[in-house]
């Protein structure tokens, strides 16, 4: 039994609310089950020098946890001049995850720089961000096509993420913070609406996992995205 009495394939409860905030072109609070992601998109006219008139926009992302996130209070990184290899390398998912489901091109030359800002934190952040990230990206290219600036949205897939592991010798799907510290092996899925591989991470905590548990991690994942797939076209209000 998994502490939280899920079963092996279930989900926590997942709710994405979008425009939570005003300000920005594209916003979401996104949960997976006590894991809570503030994400918002912002446009800029200017892509970075080396993309200047090659034609070509660009998405980048940058994510934090707020001090509180955790059950103890760390301190913010702009405190202590410079951020963790951790943040780097999430960011740095968070935005190739997103670019590999954007026209770049159809963009043309503008930014979107998505912030995935953790609010509380139970397992799962990066991929919560990720899937938080895409509806924030796509309302606010909904509002640059209102708006006359693009003829129609320039994503060419959906993207979600999740995380599956080996908890006591079972494949789990989307692993909570007492699973995730406990695990045999735990990897984070970013897989497309359409079914194709963004990028996998994974890991084995003690002994080497097989070819037929990766399988069997990755048919959960799949299982995964396709829910939370459904719950991103119903918070952004599109059929199917």
């Amino acid at each position: 039994m998994r502490p939280s009495g899920r079963t092996p394939d279930s989900m926590r409860d997942v709710s994405i609310e979008i425009n939570v905030n005003r300000h920005a072109e594209g916003s979401c609070m996104v949960r997976f089950g006590n894991t809570h992601v503030l994400c918002t998109a912002s446009i800029d006219d200017r892509v970075p020098p080396w993309m200047r008139n090659s034609g070509k926009g660009w998405v980048t992302a940058e994510y934090g946890m707020l001090p509180r996130a955790t059950n103890k209070r760390t301190d913010r990184e702009a405190a202590r001049g410079k951020q963790t290899g951790r943040t780097q390398e999430i960011q740095r998912l968070i935005g190739r995850s997103l670019r590999a489901v954007t026209d770049l091109k159809a963009m043309g030359e503008s930014q979107i720089k998505l912030d995935c800002d953790v609010i509380q934190a139970d397992g799962g952040t990066r991929t919560a961000s990720i899937t938080g990230a895409y509806v924030a990206l796509h309302l606010a290219f909904q509002k640059q096509v209102k708006l006359g600036i693009l003829t129609e949205i320039p994503l060419i897939d959906e993207v979600a993420a999740v995380s599956c592991g080996l908890f006591e010798d079972t494949a789990v799907l989307d692993l909570d913070y007492d699973e995730d510290s406990n695990a045999q092996a735990d990897a984070n899925f970013v897989l497309t609406g359409k079914g194709g591989i963004v990028e996998i991470q994974g890991t084995a905590e003690e002994d080497p996992f097989s070819e037929e548990q990766f399988l069997e991690l990755l048919k959960l994942a799949q299982k995964g995205v396709k829910e939370l797939s459904a719950l991103q076209r119903q918070a952004l209000g599109l059929e199917g």
